[in-house]
């Protein structure tokens, strides 16, 4: 057996990107992508995906430099998933709802060289290019122009965009040999984690942990071939959990959304047959607590994930046809790499009490290899009783490369035992199901988005006039979780800040989902006595507020 070594035959590098060339030859006349009055069969989209790698190849951008895109869920969003990296780039999806500030930081930070812009994030853009320091370089910009006119031609705000999206679809080769990788370690894409604005954590993804968590959610999930996908999940969120590239795998229709709109969901819902779909709880509450709710013809299979699900959203949102899964993953693993498998035995339950069972994180997916919960000194497997607490650790082929210029960072996450720390404290039930429990870096998930409690505090500590503060979640029914902010002020005011006004003051220095939703005034805060302040407190008083 010891001359039976990898050969070029039997090691082909594993990509995602192999997918969009399959589905062109198996699925050709299907339609891929649908979008208001446009419809876009895999023929289509392999084309028009190999004439911009061709474009984008030409323009002087040299191999393993990062393109940015800054879109909602529409055609060109889901076409750079793979254009982007068949020219041999990599890809980095901003988040739309970020400031200027930090969109500046971010592409300075990912020395992006060319950024895709929607049209109606032009003066966002613009305005981030210029807090770039004097005399920097600034990356190229290409426009993409509105949603239903294709043409070429640019208009103001557009001087500074060197040309059109659809333009440069139209200038490039439909017989372009893409760049395949060298090996399947190399980078693919990049993609920042939430609220992040001081200290940019930019994960890097290789194309074979891409290939591997794409296959592995396509299977947990159960998604058979040709299923029609609404994109109610933002792209940008660790590239639509993977399922930017799964849907090619299967042959999935791709119906896009500009922007969440329930009575838009369901009309959608109708129109094209979903069959599945993705979100954060929020996306839940309002599916199941909006004027515009209707009962589902047909079952739609959405999955959550993010905070748990409150068990009230979770029944009225089941009650109204639709099949809630619930997983669990981050950034640095590249999507969902837990998810509560669910017993046909639970079915026969009550509904409280299958909710419970659904609001737990789950079991480890195929493509993990292993998950654990250990205590973060020790390493030591917490017991199996539903209470003992440790941190969530996983190893398996999608966890990131690392952070980018962040050798620190990353080796405190991706640790010589073999183990990548998630940071998230949780228990292991008796039938071996996770739980998250709390988060131990004080993350708090407001919506999906990720919020960091330490870079919301920082902002509050501008304020003159507070003493101390500490952010900490507070549960909500909308939005699954929101920052609260619990202030003690200085002693020598002569006029103390209102709540609104603290408010309104992290609003003009933070994105809204990051700013504090609530502001709790106290005399002095709670505090160890080493003096650290203790936030699991704070957390049971914020709990129990209504």
């Amino acid at each position: 057996m010891e001359e039976l070594r990898p050969q070029p035959a039997n090691s082909s590098p594993l990509t995602p990107l192999g997918f969009l060339e399959r589905a062109a030859y198996a699925y050709g006349n299907c339609p891929s992508i649908v979008h208001n009055n446009t419809i876009h069969t895999w023929s289509d989209t392999h084309r028009r995906c190999l004439q911009l790698a061709s474009t984008l190849s030409s323009i002087g951008i040299e191999s393993g430099h990062v393109v940015s895109v800054l879109a909602p869920n529409i055609p060109a969003m889901y076409e750079l998933h793979f254009a982007v990296p068949m020219s041999g780039f990599i890809l980095n999806t901003l988040n739309t709802r970020l400031d200027s500030r930090t969109i500046s930081i971010l592409l300075q930070h990912s020395q992006s060289k060319l950024v895709f812009v929607d049209h109606q994030s032009t003066s966002l853009v613009l305005e981030a290019l210029s807090l770039f320091p004097p005399n920097t370089k600034l990356p190229m910009l290409i426009l993409i122009a509105d949603d239903e006119d294709s043409t070429p031609t640019l208009s103001p705000p557009s001087f500074d965009f060197m040309d059109t999206y659809e333009s440069m679809v139209k200038k490039g080769d439909s017989n372009f040999e893409w760049v395949r990788p060298e090996s399947e370690w190399d980078p693919m894409v990049l993609n920042y984690t939430s609220g992040t604005t001081s200290s940019p954590k930019g994960v890097v993804h290789c194309h074979r942990g891409l290939y591997v968590v794409t296959l592995s959610s396509l299977i947990d999930w159960g998604i058979l071939n040709r299923p029609v996908f609404l994109w109610t999940l933002p792209m940008f969120h660790a590239n639509g959990w993977s399922f930017t590239w799964g849907m090619a795998a299967v042959g999935g229709t791709n119906v896009c959304l500009r922007k969440i709109d329930v009575s838009t969901i369901y009309a959608l819902i109708k129109r094209h047959a979903v069959t599945h779909m993705c979100g954060a709880p929020v996306v839940l509450n309002m599916l199941s607590n909006s004027l515009n709710s209707e009962t589902l013809d047909k079952p739609v299979k959405i999955l959550t994930s993010g905070a748990p699900p409150p068990a009230p959203v979770l029944l009225r949102t089941e009650s109204l046809g639709f099949v809630v899964s619930h997983s669990y993953g981050l950034t640095e693993a590249a999507g969902f790499v837990v998810s509560c498998a669910w017993k046909p035995e639970w079915d026969m339950l009550p509904a409280t009490e299958r909710a419970r069972l659904k609001a737990r994180q789950g079991l480890r997916t195929i493509g993990l290899a292993e998950m654990d919960v250990v205590d973060p000194e020790s390493g030591v497997t917490v017991k199996q009783d539903g209470s003992s607490r440790g941190e969530i650790v996983f190893r398996g082929g999608s966890i990131m490369l690392g952070y980018l210029k962040d050798p620190i960072g990353t080796s405190k996450c991706m640790r010589e035992n073999g183990w990548f720390y998630t940071g998230d404290i949780g228990v292991i039930h008796p039938d071996g199901y996770v739980e998250i429990k709390d988060r131990l870096k004080d993350v708090i998930i407001s919506g999906g988005e990720n919020v960091s409690s330490a870079e919301v505090e920082s902002v509050l500590y501008l304020n003159t006039t507070i003493n101390e503060v500490a952010v900490v979640a507070r549960p909500d029914q909308f939005w699954g979780e929101t920052p609260c902010a619990f202030i003690s002020l200085k002693n020598d005011l002569t006029q103390r800040p209102t709540e609104k006004e603290i408010i309104e003051f992290a609003r003009a220095r933070l994105p809204h989902y990051m700013s504090p939703k609530s502001v709790i005034f106290r005399d002095e805060l709670p505090k160890t006595s080493t003096g650290k302040i203790q936030k699991f407190l704070l957390r049971e008083i914020a709990n129990a507020m209504d």
